[in-house]
């Protein structure tokens, strides 16, 4: 068993190469002795579309069952919709896997695991590597049913999201991902006019690759507003956690953007509320949100990191660069783009302004896109730190996660992966010049580390 398929968020790696069936039937009765030790025995099992998730969905439900669990398999859905069932009345889930490779190539494959309402990470998956490498199983009987869960969640975003008088026409890219199989026809009932790009789920994602943080994917959508004159593009990513938006005039509207729009329409609802965003989020949100009366949290990268700080700090919203948006306002607190491409629809629905206009007020900054640069795993940590430590001697640091590193007209970033041997940047600055001197000199600093 190749080891590396235990990551910091997920199980994940080359299917036939790192996911043999035999390494995923270890790893489902892994998963499925980590449960039963936690006292975990419903389990709702759920997959993407790609080629090898229907041998794995059979391969996991048999693991699962034969160390005691009872299995309910709720088919081919996005991985939002699998967290539905662990939050959502009628269903009494201890637990749930996701079978889904995401974003990642047409080739790859991968576990999203969560016990109660979170997805686990870091130590629990390594408790579950532990297992899988000793073959410590637990044994039982447990049995297996299948349930369709789409009508429910349908429901759910229904009652929960009622549009205003302004007909919509959206544009709903899923790059043959699992998103618009969900997204499309609900915006359909929910009273959109939808144009549907790419919403058939194929695995070789042969038209764009389905991760909307990438402007090169989003050049059909950008095409397509202009095209059909649509007020907007909602994007999904793989499996359908992850939203890209493009506005009536082609610009796309990245994460922290987004949530710039969503901060200020629960503020209006919720004086005072709580705001999360990572690190690698412009300083105009975190600006933005004080400005209108918020509380704004700068944090770490990652999902389970964010949910978990977001339970704790009692947030209304929290949200990452990379299009993962959790609303606690009204919803669950998990990352779900088809409920969150719906809330952006209600917020304009009730205005007769243009989606750009929603953001016209904001302070233009000039900005890079993450920037990533290898850095062997045992090494990328120490850099950090190190840079850190360097630049706190004249600057201001922010070092929850990596190193935010704060300049007079602007900041740079450097951190370091927790799932790939590189180092990502991001720097924003309030002129091009004042960003290039930024960059340059975060960059010269890294170097000089990188050399010694």
């Amino acid at each position: 068993m190749n080891e590396n398929i235990f990551r910091e968020y997920d199980i994940r790696g080359v299917v036939g190469k790192d996911l043999t069936e035999e390494t995923v039937y270890d790893v489902a009765r892994a998963i499925g002795a980590f449960y039963r030790n936690n006292d975990a025995t419903r389990v709702s099992v759920g997959r993407d579309a790609r080629e090898s998730s229907p041998i794995f969905r059979d391969l996991m439900i048999r693991g699962l069952t034969e160390t005691g669990c009872d299995v309910t398999d709720v088919g081919m859905v996005p991985t939002p919709l699998l967290y539905y069932t662990l939050f959502a009345e009628g269903f009494d889930m201890d637990a749930g896997v996701m079978i889904t490779g995401s974003h990642n190539p047409a080739d790859n494959n991968g576990f999203k695991i969560c016990l109660g309402k979170s997805t686990i990470f870091g130590e629990q998956i390594a408790e579950i590597k532990r297992i899988a490498k000793t073959k410590d199983f637990a044994s039982g009987k447990g049995t297996a049913t299948e349930r369709d869960i789409v009508q429910s969640y349908n429901d759910y975003v229904k009652a929960n999201i009622k549009l205003g008088s302004r007909k919509l026409k959206v544009v709903v890219d899923a790059g043959n991902g699992m998103g618009g199989i969900i997204g499309a026809p609900l915006y359909k009932e929910m009273g959109c006019d939808v144009v549907e790009l790419f919403c058939e789920p194929d695995s070789r994602f042969p038209n764009h690759h389905p991760d909307p943080t990438v402007l090169e994917n989003m050049q059909h959508a950008i095409a397509a507003v202009s095209e059909h004159r649509a007020d907007l593009v909602i994007a999904f990513d793989g499996d359908g956690d992850r939203i890209g938006v493009v506005d009536e005039n082609g610009k796309v509207i990245w994460g922290d953007q987004l949530m710039v729009i969503f901060a200020r329409s629960i503020l209006q609802e919720i004086p005072g509320a709580t705001f999360i965003a990572e690190v690698k989020c412009s300083q105009t949100l975190f600006d933005d949100i004080e400005k209108h009366g918020g509380n704004a949290i700068m944090w770490k990268v990652g999902h389970s990191l964010i949910k978990a700080a977001m339970k704790e700090k009692h947030a209304a919203l929290a949200g990452e660069m990379s299009g993962h948006i959790f609303f606690a306002h009204r919803y669950f607190g998990y990352d779900d783009a088809v409920y969150s491409g719906a809330r952006l629809l209600e917020i304009l629905s009730y205005t007769d302004k243009p989606l750009s206009a929603l953001l016209a007020d904001l302070p233009p900054t000039i900005y890079t896109p993450e920037i990533r640069f290898d850095c062997p795993d045992d090494k990328k940590f120490d850099i950090v730190k190190r840079l850190t430590a360097e630049f706190k001697k004249t600057h201001k640091v922010i070092d929850i996660d990596g190193a935010r590193i704060l300049f007079e007209h602007g900041w740079g970033l450097v951190r370091a992966s927790n799932t790939q041997p590189v180092l990502v940047m991001r720097f924003e600055a309030d002129t091009e010049a004042n960003l290039q001197t930024i960059q340059a000199e975060v960059e010269a600093k890294l170097q000089e580390l990188l050399a010694s």
